[in-house]
């Protein structure tokens, strides 16, 4: 963990005075000071506080500002305990994550979950309903007969897929409100966090630091799910840089984020080549395939949840449908593969 101090919020400089007299140069002045003072007096330092953690196999990161320090950093160190936290439940590569132990036993029959997880696969099947099915957690078989899960990919034989895409689907995912279980229809579903656990994750840890007092703070999961409290010091938000997918080492836009969240999924995050043809890792799950002509695609949101879930639906069925189907309160960025598309902003 990385601190560093900064400057006092409210410093004057560059002041001029249009003095006709030494005598009335020298009253412009103090009385520009007399008036500055207050605002010294009022502004108290301002630290930073950084932190770090990997979980979920990402590296989750805060950025937070205050004038306490040790309570800072035990609002810091906190929010990336929550992250280690949610990994032992949501981790799909731990045996022993309740996730995992969902993915093995609730084809015998309903498996009583915690109120949070009940609560998480509940927001999952909304997210699937509203958005048509391209936009499932049952994608696990798909991730791994294309060789995502736990790899870089690779091409599997058309059998393969086909015998897959019999496991998906969200309307396996049986759930219990009153007994808070959860039951998969048919043996072979298996659920993949990958599109939701980082934007859970994020607004977890953003809760954790708002509730400790901190009031400008920037949580990152993994640079693609980020969640912004308030605005840094001197600055109208958090500057956050949307990757050209072209190439990722350039910026394409530039956005400043104030009490919001921006998650972006890109096909150059993961992918291979194959018989001359890119293939990433979003897949549509109601073709078995991954999603071609999108580049990539970020969405703002109050939530990072929301922000995350929605960013692969949208990549999938593209701007129109966004148009007609998005939130008011989203703004979404598009990135289209066909030539001769720019980037832009969904209108």
């Amino acid at each position: 963990m990385k601190e560093s101090r900064i400057q006092p919020v409210g410093q004057v400089a560059n002041l001029r005075a249009d003095c006709q007299s030494a005598q009335k140069c020298a009253g412009t002045i103090a009385l520009l000071l007399a008036l500055a003072l207050p605002a010294f007096s009022a502004q108290p330092d301002l630290l930073r506080v950084e932190g770090s953690v990997d979980a979920m196999g990402t590296a989750f990161s805060i950025v937070a500002y205050g004038e306490d320090r040790g309570r800072l950093q035990s609002a810091v160190s906190e929010g990336l305990e929550e992250a280690r936290r949610l990994d032992e439940m949501l981790s799909n590569y731990k045996p022993a994550s309740e996730w995992s132990m969902v993915n093995r036993t609730a084809s015998d029959g309903p498996v009583h979950i915690t109120p949070e997880l009940f609560q998480l696969l509940a927001a999952c099947v909304e997210y699937s309903r509203e958005s048509e099915g391209a936009f499932d957690i049952s994608v696990g078989p798909l991730m791994k007969v294309w060789g995502f899960y736990k790899g870089s990919g690779h091409l599997p034989h058309r059998a393969e897929v086909w015998g897959a895409l019999n496991k998906i689907g969200y309307q396996n995912i049986l759930l219990d409100p009153a007994k808070q279980t959860v039951r998969f229809a048919k043996p072979g579903i298996e659920l993949d966090p990958g599109g939701i656990g980082k934007g859970y994750a994020v607004d977890r840890i953003a809760q954790i630091l708002k509730d400790n007092g901190v009031r400008q703070a920037l949580v990152s999961g993994g640079g693609s799910s980020i969640y912004a409290i308030g605005a840094p010091p001197h600055e109208k938000g958090w500057k956050v840089d949307i990757k050209n997918p072209k190439n990722p080492e350039e910026s394409i836009e530039t956005v400043y984020l104030k009490d919001e969240s921006m998650s972006t999924s890109g096909n150059y995050e993961k992918f291979f080549y194959a018989e001359g043809k890119m293939y990433s890792h979003i897949m549509d799950p109601r073709t078995g395939y991954p999603s071609q002509g999108m580049l990539s695609t970020s969405v703002i949101a109050p939530r990072t949840l929301d922000s995350e879930a929605w960013t692969k639906p949208y990549y999938i069925l593209g701007p129109q449908w966004a148009a007609k189907h998005r939130h008011d309160d989203f703004r979404v960025y598009f990135c289209e593969a066909r030539p001769g598309a720019t980037c832009d902003w969904l209108q």
